[in-house]
């Protein structure tokens, strides 16, 4: 016998099915509260600590003369004879970066190539993981391999290194960024379609030809990304190149002498010595928003790259 319907061609009411969708869409309300106060959370937490520096900076410059900072050659802010000076310290942080660059740029993107392009399944399988291994390693292990190995290679080539440089701290950061160089370039390499290279090589163009002229300038907008993410890392390292170059704000281009960059400062001055309210305590922060400045230009130049190079593919 069947079902009593309300009206001629209607569904019959079930009131299980009602309460199963009244659920589910309790559920959908829920997933979504938890996932924008988890945005939320994110957000503040990056306001808050803005704010928290810009207290302190603003607290340091009204002591410090912002044309001192920005021009004196001399960072002494814990002598008894105080310079405020960031040149020598962004100078060693630019300096770090760009030797780590000039080692993981090339390194890096040569092994997405390989991996992407000419590696096998299984090669690519086994090799991708074991150099990703490199990002796992703690930083003060590469302090401590700077120190004890690169440095003394360095200064069997060139005697005049000192125990602590910058050209030791660049080569073990360099190392430290290929693994995200390489595998983010190598996504973006793969990401490339595979029609692009059976056309390349339908018009006769060898693997190098492809990999190089075809699916590399395709992947630009990502392999720029992968460049510039790694970099941003290398400016923010701070173990590493604390071991290895020194805690010495020397304003020099010779990478083979003693440096000190900001995140090798920020470690020094927050051991536990400096007065808390003093201008030594504040020139912690004031170094802190320096690098926050930098690291968010760096950010911005990407996605201005990133929008003028981006490909689309349908």
């Amino acid at each position: 016998m069947s079902q009593p319907t309300g009206a001629a061609g209607s569904e019959v009411f079930d009131p299980a099915a009602l309460a199963h969708k009244r659920t589910r869409n309790l559920a959908e309300h829920v997933i979504g509260l938890l996932l924008f106060l988890c945005a939320a959370a994110s957000t503040l937490i990056t306001v808050g600590i803005v704010l928290v520096l810009l207290r302190e900076t603003i607290s340091f410059f009204s002591s410090v003369s912002l044309i001192d900072f920005l021009t004196d050659p001399q960072w002494t802010p814990l002598f008894q004879e105080k310079h405020f000076g960031i040149l020598p310290l962004a100078a060693g942080s630019f300096m770090v970066a760009a030797g780590a660059a000039v080692v993981a740029v090339p390194t890096g993107l040569l092994t997405a190539l390989f991996l992407s392009e000419y590696a096998s399944e299984r090669l690519r399988a086994f090799l991708k993981p074991t150099l990703e291994i490199l990002a796992g390693i703690p930083t003060v292990v590469y302090g401590y391999f700077a120190l004890t190995f690169v440095t003394p290679v360095l200064r069997a080539l060139f005697p005049s290194t000192e125990v602590y440089n910058a050209a030791a701290a660049s080569i073990v950061v360099g190392i430290m960024i290929i693994p995200t160089i390489s595998s983010l370039s190598e996504d973006a390499l793969r990401a490339v379609p595979s029609s692009l290279r059976e056309g390349a090589y339908g018009l006769g163009a060898t693997k190098l030809e492809v990999s190089t002229r075809v699916v590399l300038p395709a992947a630009l907008s990502g392999v720029i990304a992968a460049f510039i993410l790694g970099i941003s890392r290398a400016i923010g390292e701070t173990m590493a190149v604390t071991i290895a170059a020194g805690q010495m704000p020397n304003l020099t281009l010779n990478p083979l002498e003693s440096i000190e960059t900001m995140t090798a400062y920020i470690v020094q001055a927050s051991l536990g010595d400096t007065p808390h309210g003093s201008i030594g305590y504040q020139t912690l922060f004031a170094v802190g928003m320096t690098l926050f400045l930098i690291t968010l230009a760096m950010n911005i130049v990407s996605q201005l790259i990133l929008s003028r190079f981006r490909e689309a593919y349908q």
